[in-house]
């Protein structure tokens, strides 16, 4: 994105990859809850998360060791123009999807258009930028843009790329579930079973070994999904080394209930993986599209409710520290106090419709730590009187005597197991307030529907960035998206600031702007109250057979994530 790639043309493996890992073995991982489909491609259904990444590939792949650079991958070379106003690539010639037919031009622009017409919405805003897609030569392919944006030529390589002759007249978007993509990359269905599982069998024809990009890397010969009906039966399958790996995201529960057999006979091994990205955005999100939630006063109130200190010291000890903005331990983050130079400059047009805060500065609240939590309730109370809500005879009420009440919608397998019990003592809090929370957990395919069409109050949200935000802040926060159904946007913003700055951080010409533009950001969206953010994930937390192993001497800027595992490790039983 901004100056040179880190390798060099000749490089002979990623910098976190082994290439001299040994390929074979069999991972068996653990996911809570079903699915329903397996074309990841669409709206409709649920898949498992992990297939589109590991079947399907693109023309170009990235590293996660930068915080923005691509190699080729389905692509040999890339070419862009002196703005980067359009991207020409050069297929491979040894490029095969994983039936051994070829990769082919028309491949490519089949799938930009199915996506971005009827695919996922994840790939639709890419494709409203597209003035046109065009065939330049019997293996190249010319996409040329009708917006400025400097990252559009990096993210036209990474769209997945679909066999075009398997979907000859039918409906992309009502594949039945017999109707598995075909995809170019290292592994295939092999087996799957409704609500049991789904088994992945690396392709031993697969045309990519000997890239440089993928030496060292998918070296599992099986990769199972086993799918549990909660948390607690998928944790006690991974006591009984029923399953292969499992990713800790509680560092309370990680120092205080993993000493059992397995552990202690070192059969299981604790890794700890750190990262250098920013910490996004976890935590309960608010639908402002629903009143009273649209009044920042409102949410701020609910926010100096929440006692994230002392929940945080009976659900993790402590250990995780909280989120203080959407780009903490990063250089991308916004600076304490008063926004300054390039900050403020990029701010000040907005200052009229500005949150309180965005210009002179906002923390979140913080508590003493103690249940009672009496400061912050005072705030809260002081915020809600002046939003026009008070107390009578107990019950929180606007002018009109209407009551208080806030639906909370939560899956079943949310990524944090202790989701429920964090709003269970909201519940608490808030009764003082004199307001009602009403807590739903229901199976998946309902949450999706549900959240689809944005049917709630609160909802659990996690947001990852990167080290180089770009086109997708648009679709977490832009205008475009906010009453998208389907949409990222969950909390249904809608900022001219926001989306100024989102602007300005994508037509950036130098690092010191696009930071300024991205800080900026950070200022509008914190500042907005839209989200009560939890703790951070600091460190990743991964507890795996002795079996497994990783490169440790180099570990991705990234950390953790499908790219480390199961991506780069490898299986090395004992006797080797």
């Amino acid at each position: 994105m901004y100056g040179d790639p880190a390798l060099p043309p000749d490089f002979v493996s990623l910098p976190y990859a082994n290439p001299d890992a040994p390929k074979g073995g069999r991972v068996v991982t653990g996911n809570v809850g079903g699915f329903d489909t397996l074309n990841p491609f669409t709206l409709k259904g649920e898949a498992p998360w992990q297939i589109r990444h590991l079947t399907h590939e693109a023309l170009m792949g990235r590293s996660w060791d930068e915080p923005f650079s691509l190699y080729g991958l389905l692509a040999e070379s890339v070419e862009t123009g002196p703005n980067r106003e359009w991207v020409e690539f050069t297929l491979r010639e040894e490029a095969r999807f994983s039936d051994g037919s070829p990769v082919t031009v028309e491949d490519v622009i089949w799938s930009y258009e199915t996506l971005g017409t009827e695919g996922h919405p994840r790939y639709r805003a890419f494709w409203s930028k597209v003035e046109r897609i065009e065939a330049t030569g019997p293996n190249s392919v010319r996409l040329t843009f009708n917006t400025e944006d400097r990252e559009l030529a990096l993210l036209a390589g990474l769209r997945p790329i679909l066999k075009k002759d398997q979907w000859e007249d039918r409906d992309f978007t009502a594949a039945r579930l017999e109707d598995v993509p075909i995809g170019s990359g290292p592994y295939v269905i092999e087996d799957y079973e409704i609500g049991r599982h789904v088994t992945l069998r690396r392709n031993p024809d697969y045309w990519g070994r000997a890239l440089p990009f993928r030496r060292g890397t998918n070296n599992f010969d099986e990769i199972r999904i086993e799918f549990y009906g909660d948390n607690t039966v998928m944790q006690e399958a991974f006591k009984a080394q029923a399953l292969s790996y499992l990713r800790e995201f509680n560092a309370e529960r990680w120092a205080t209930q993993y000493d059992f057999p397995a552990v202690e006979r070192g059969d299981i091994v604790l890794s700890e993986i750190p990262h250098s990205k920013p910490s996004g955005m976890t935590g309960f999100v608010f639908n402002t599209r629903r009143k009273p939630l649209d009044d920042w006063r409102v949410r701020a109130a609910l926010i100096h409710a929440f006692n994230f200190e002392y929940v945080n010291d009976t659900l993790t000890g402590g250990r995780q520290p909280r989120i203080t903005s959407y780009f903490s331990n990063s250089e991308l983050a916004m600076q304490p106090g008063p926004a300054e130079g390039r900050v403020r400059e990029l701010l000040e047009p907005f200052a009229q419709s500005l949150p309180p805060g965005a210009l002179e500065g906002y923390e979140l609240p913080h508590s003493d730590g103690t249940k009672r939590n009496r400061g912050n309730i005072r705030e809260a109370m002081a915020l809600l009187n002046e939003a026009g809500w008070t107390v009578r005879e107990g019950v929180m009420t606007n002018a009109d005597g209407q009551p208080l009440v806030l639906d909370v919608l939560l899956r079943q397998d949310a990524l944090l197991s202790q989701v429920n019990t964090y709003m269970q003592i909201y519940k608490q809090a808030l009764e003082r307030l004199g307001i009602e929370l009403r807590i739903e957990t229901i199976d998946n395919a309902q949450y999706l529907a549900r959240e689809a069409e944005y049917d709630f109050d609160i909802t659990f949200m996690r947001r990852a960035v990167s080290l180089s935000p770009g086109n997708e802040q648009r679709y977490y926060w832009g205008s475009e998206t906010a009453d998208e159904p389907g949409g990222r946007n969950l909390m249904g913003m809608q900022s001219k600031a926001a989306d100024a700055m989102i602007d300005a951080m994508l037509s950036a010409r130098s690092r010191e702007e696009f930071t300024a533009a991205v800080r900026a950001l950070d200022r509008v969206l914190i500042s907005g109250r839209y989200v009560i953010p939890i703790h951070q994930y600091s460190v990743g937390r991964i507890a795996h057979l002795k079996e497994l192993k990783y490169p440790e001497n180099h570990l991705p800027v990234y950390g953790d994530g499908i790219w480390f595992l199961p991506e780069v490790w490898w299986y090395e039983a004992e006797d080797r």
